[in-house]
């Protein structure tokens, strides 16, 4: 998983990084060049995702991320 932006500037594991960007929105760009949108409200130790935008709840596999941004 490549991490981008403001998120490379951050020191630390990936893990590191992603537990700092809670509740922080961010685009997620995956493999097949869909992207998504919205607040990152959790993670796994696989980098699965759970991002939410208003009422929708989407939970990106982390296999298929291929860049965060903030």
């Amino acid at each position: 998983m490549r991490l981008t932006g403001a998120l490379t500037s951050m020191s630390g594991r990936p893990l590191d990084v992603l537990e700092d960007t809670l509740q922080s929105t961010v685009t997620v760009h995956l493999k097949d060049g869909e992207q998504f949108t919205g607040v990152l409200t959790g993670y796994d130790q696989h980098m699965n995702l759970v991002l939410e935008e208003g009422e929708d709840t989407t939970v990106i596999r982390g296999d298929n991320v291929v860049t965060i941004k903030p």
